[in-house]
This record gives structure tokens, C-alpha cells and sequence, in this order.
């Protein structure tokens, strides 16, 4: 299969395109985090800074935001002039011990290679009594398709997930591993989902380019270019008729940093 490009811009877009489907869940940990009043936020593995402009209306905090990803960093400098950015392995975050009162990530763990690393520095770097939050990992493993011949899309995904070093199940592991990382007072869920013949919620064309692009990690001997063909069109005429149905499990956890003895 051919190479698929996504630019930074693209990236930009499809991180922005995520971000619509957490909102509320974000309003909702901002309320608990009690986010007005926090002086210091770190965003782990912020992309384009979709979040940092929200983060700095919905507080007065200094905002402060890391990435691996260079070239994605400076677009982030352009979206939210105002937080603070840094090229940093969220292995081993480049903060001094409780120096933020609130640690998120988004959408970043199932790419990391060792997701319980991250979160114990997520929770070093929050002062005691901090919140730490994994506001969205999904669980391609629970997905749903709707008409079922779609599922094959959803098995493929999965292998293409795990082709680029992803854990496309990361979602079911997250409250175990904020027990862990020895976080207290855990809450993990799940976002819902809500479907609309009149208004459908997914974005069809943002979403067969995202699969487009990660099947082009695959070989061709891995699923069949004709029957690709055929459940794209397939797919295109469930949406038409309003009927279908997708939905990737979305976990979420967040917890407190312990109090100091």
C-alpha cells in the first residue's frame, strides 16, 4: 500500500479533531482538579498545543508543555504563544520533583514504551496532593463495527497500531496502572458515545485518512486490497443510510499524587 503523508498540519488537525471528542470529559476533570485555582500545569506529549490555549483560559496557571517531536513544536509555539514548551522524553521529564499542581496527557500513552514510566514521572513532577490525568487512551480491542463486515477494519487497525510500536489495548490497562505508579484516590472511566443519522458524530473522511495511513505500516500480505476497496464502499453506504456504527472504547484515569509523611 502506498505511503500515506500527514503533514504537521495534518497532525494539528487530527489532534484537534480529538480534542472535540473529550471536551466534556475535560470540563468535567477541570471542575475536580479545581483548575482555576492551580498555579502550574504540565501538558506530556502536547503535539500542535491544542490544549495549552484551553488550559491557559480555564486557569491563571503558568502553563507548561513537552513533546519528542520537534518540527511539532514549533507549530504548537504558534497555536499557544502563551505556555511554555520543551522537547522532552516523558520517560524522564526535565522538571524538579513537585513542581506542578496539575500533569496531564492526552491520547499519548499507547505510543510509549513504557507507559507505567510515564505516569511515576507524571506523579514526581506533581507536588503532593497534585492530580495526575490520563484524559484519553483508547482500547482498539473493545472496538465496535457496525454494519459487522467492518469489523475487519477495526482487526486490521490493530495490526497496524501494533506495527508502529503502539498498545492498542492501553485503554483497560490505565486504572491498573495508576495503582501502580501509587496514585490515590483513582477514578477511571469511559467516554460514551453517541450516534445521529441527522448529524453523524465521526468525521468519515478525517478517519479513513487516519486508516489509510496507519495500514500503510502493513504489508500486503496482510489484508487484502480488494476487500479494502469493498468495505470502504461499504462503509460509505452505512453512513449514507445513517447506520453506521463505530466506537473505540476511550479510557480515562486520574488520580492524586500521595501526600508527603
Amino acid at each position: 500500500m502506498a505511503t500515506v503523508e500527514f503533514s504537521s498540519l495534518d497532525w494539528h488537525n487530527r489532534y484537534r479533531l480529538q480534542s472535540t471528542w473529550t471536551r466534556s470529559l475535560r470540563q468535567y476533570l477541570y471542575r475536580q482538579t479545581g483548575i482555576s485555582s492551580l498555579r502550574t500545569i504540565l501538558d506530556v506529549g502536547c503535539g500542535s498545543g491544542v490544549l495549552e490555549a484551553e488550559l491557559a483560559q480555564e486557569s491563571q496557571a503558568v502553563v507548561a508543555a513537552v513533546d519528542l517531536d520537534e518540527a511539532i513544536l514549533r507549530l504548537a509555539t504558534l497555536h499557544a504563544p502563551g505556555a511554555r514548551f520543551a522537547q522532552a522524553d516523558g520517560h524522564h521529564l526535565p522538571f524538579r520533583n513537585g513542581a506542578f499542581d496539575l500533569v496531564i496527557c492526552h491520547f499519548v500513552l499507547l505510543w510509549v514504551a513504557d507507559p507505567l514510566q510515564v505516569i511515576r514521572e507524571m506523579s514526581r513532577v506533581g507536588r503532593p496532593g497534585a492530580a495526575v490525568a490520563a484524559i484519553a487512551e483508547p482500547d482498539y480491542g473493545g472496538r465496535i463495527d457496525y454494519p459487522t463486515a467492518l469489523g475487519a477494519l477495526g482487526e486490521w487497525q490493530i495490526q497496524a497500531l501494533q506495527a508502529q510500536g503502539a498498545d492498542p489495548v492501553l485503554g483497560r490497562r490505565l486504572p491498573s496502572l495508576f495503582i501502580q505508579a501509587g496514585l490515590t484516590n483513582i477514578e477511571a472511566g469511559v467516554l460514551g458515545g453517541q450516534w445521529s443519522a441527522e448529524k453523524p458524530t465521526i468525521d468519515q473522511e478525517a478517519e479513513r485518512k487516519m486508516l489509510e495511513y496507519d495500514l500503510a505500516h502493513l504489508n500486503s500480505s496482510q489484508f487484502e486490497f480488494s476487500q479494502l476497496r469493498e468495505l470502504k464502499n461499504l462503509d460509505t453506504q452505512a453512513y449514507q443510510r445513517g447506520e453506521r456504527v463505530l466506537f473505540v472504547p476511550t479510557f480515562y484515569a486520574w488520580g492524586r499524587v500521595p501526600q508527603a509523611a
